[in-house]
């Protein structure tokens, strides 16, 4: 037996979620998940789809249970959802109730999916993708902010370009670890989501871009509600969760990264059967 898990288990279900974790038994699991990706408004839309009311929020976003949190178990999850009795309120009043969870870190981290498909083979997958170029410089600034980069963004990028053609070059496929040390590799959309896909099925996925949601915010929650089978619906205010200023990237260096993503972004294009305004050349 492993006595520390054991210890990690009954401390963060009953010691942290108290109440919560004692009825875990009686709380339900998400109908929808939001994957990812990183830097690209995953916090926002899912407090901006909470705001529908026949939608109940998860204790706290990106709970991360499927990758870092997983060894907690099926009833700490639970823990941070709502009971079936409030789920029931809900439904009585709007018709219908859902719930779900936002941990962006899921989309390339090829140990979730198998989690995930045997706990809730029927999930509900909601992706929002950024700019490949837009994201990596992003997240570069959060690194700067956080004190973790100490590079120019040029020198991040090429050790960066470097690093992935010695991967390719050695065939070896991306790890979780990779995706988190590199700008580039978290924008590669296109081999994250096709391991997704040889396991849900493509009817279970909602794949929209930050930029049609940033242009569009209405129709694409429309779009949103329709997919989670849940009435139209206004929300007051749209969230801006984790937005930050910076300078402008420099031009050149941004059409040498277009030029990086051009051929992956034609690929997901193919795969996800629509194209967004960055996947043209």
């Amino acid at each position: 037996m492993d006595f520390r898990k054991t210890y990690q288990k009954i401390y963060y279900q009953y010691l942290k979620r108290h109440y919560f974790g004692i009825t875990a038994k009686s709380r339900v699991l998400p109908d929808f998940l939001l994957i990812g990706a990183v830097r690209s408004g995953t916090t926002s839309l899912y407090y901006d789809i909470c705001q529908h009311p026949s939608v109940h929020e998860a204790a706290y976003d990106e709970i991360g249970f499927f990758d870092d949190n997983f060894h907690l178990g099926e009833e700490w999850y639970r823990s941070l959802f709502p009971s079936k009795k409030k789920m029931f309120e809900i439904k009585q009043k709007t018709g219908r109730s859902i719930t779900g969870e936002d941990t962006p870190f899921y989309i390339w981290n090829d140990i979730v999916i198998d989690r995930i498909f045997n706990m809730l083979p029927n999930v509900k997958l909601i992706s929002i993708l950024r700019n490949p170029v837009d994201r990596a410089y992003s997240n570069y600034q959060l690194g700067l902010r956080e004190g973790t980069e100490r590079r120019t963004f040029r020198d991040a990028i090429e050790d960066d370009m470097k690093f992935l053609d010695k991967k390719k070059q050695e065939g070896y496929a991306l790890t979780n670890d990779n995706y988190k040390k590199s700008y580039l590799a978290k924008g590669i959309y296109v081999e994250q989501l096709e391991k997704w896909f040889k396991v849900f099925r493509k009817e279970q996925f909602c794949i929209i871009s930050t930029e049609d949601f940033s242009r569009k915010p209405d129709m694409t929650l429309k779009r949103i509600f329709n997919f989670l089978e849940i009435t139209d619906y206004s929300i007051k205010k749209f969230e801006e969760k984790k937005k930050s200023k910076y300078n402008e990237m420099d031009n050149s260096l941004r059409m040498e990264i277009e030029e990086f993503f051009s051929e992956y972004n034609s690929r997901l294009y193919n795969l996800i059967d629509q194209e967004f305004d960055w996947m043209k050349n």
